[in-house]
């Protein structure tokens, strides 16, 4: 497949909105995800300047086989969807990720074990992650907002700070909910311009996206990015 073609060279319309191109993480995580499935957003990134393609991790040597040289980086999820996987589940699919060519991890925090009020236990989750990602790869910490409490929400940007994680991000896209403007804006006013926030689950359009954006979001997941950029 070449998928070497940059903007300039594909002719892509002036009509989208360019402005979104570098947000988007080009997102597939469906269970019935196939090759061929994978491949087409491959393409579709090159094709429109998104930031990277976000699937699951069985996929990551694909993709990253498919990009070499593109310029589009290779997201993965770790724990997806529920969080709920042992800490040395999600550091062995961290660190299997990075050797396949990852070069983002989205990883899910422990929603129960917040609840339980085992903080502990939540910060040493995410710090183990950033751990095994080193210097290789970005981390961000998917807390599910849809299920927490504003406090709680809070406490865990707090806690995604005080362990090293590079970004806090909104939702699976997977549960209850997902990304809202007030729980963008929550995030964004708690980390302030010390990590990235993303917002992913339910963007769909690119009035979606502006909206994301101007609550704070500077990186946002959806499976809608030709959508959006075509405004």
């Amino acid at each position: 497949m070449d998928v070497t073609c940059k903007n300039s060279e594909v002719g892509i319309p002036e009509e989208m909105n360019m402005a979104f191109e570098e947000m988007i993480d080009h997102t597939l995580l469906k269970p019935d995800a196939t090759k061929d499935k994978v491949k087409k957003i491959c393409e579709e990134a090159v094709e429109y300047g998104f930031h990277s393609v976000c699937v699951n991790s069985s996929f990551v040597y694909y993709c990253a086989q498919l990009l070499k040289g593109t310029g589009v980086k290779v997201c993965t999820v770790v724990g997806f969807p529920l969080g709920a996987m042992s800490t040395a589940g999600k550091v062995a699919e961290t660190t299997a990720a990075i050797e396949d060519g990852a070069d983002e991890i989205d990883m899910v925090i422990h929603v129960g074990m917040i609840k339980s009020g085992d903080w502990d236990y939540v910060r040493q989750d995410i710090a183990s992650v950033v751990e095994a990602s080193g210097n290789n790869a970005l981390v961000k910490v998917i807390l599910e907002t849809c299920l927490l409490t504003e406090e709680e929400k809070v406490h865990a940007c707090r806690v995604c700070q005080e362990a090293g994680a590079d970004y806090v991000k909104t939702s699976t896209g997977f549960s209850t909910g997902g990304a809202t403007v007030e729980d963008v804006h929550l995030m964004r006013q708690t980390v302030q311009d010390t990590m990235g926030v993303k917002a992913s689950g339910g963007i769909r359009t690119a009035e979606d996206a502006r909206r994301m954006e101007e609550a704070g979001a500077d990186r946002l997941g959806t499976s809608a990015g030709i959508s959006i950029v075509r405004g």
